[in-house]
């Protein structure tokens, strides 16, 4: 089983500031592992234009370039 990084307690928190009364663990169980494959994705990218631009360190450009 992976161990999943993100906690249910804020995709909860997440829900409802967008407006939920009330969420279902499924509901939180998905969000969590949607936002989590996202990220995987955004992160492998960054990644990868760290490499090309010679860097070993990850920056807050890399991600928002990658997330485009």
């Amino acid at each position: 089983m992976i161990k999943k990084t993100l906690p249910l307690a804020a995709m909860e928190k997440i829900l409802k500031k967008a407006g939920a009364e009330r969420v279902a663990d499924n509901a939180k169980t998905t969000l969590r592992d949607i936002i989590e494959d996202i990220a995987e994705e955004i992160s492998t990218q960054a990644t990868k234009l760290a490499v090309h631009a010679g860097r070993k360190t990850v920056k807050s450009e890399d991600i928002r370039l990658a997330s485009k």
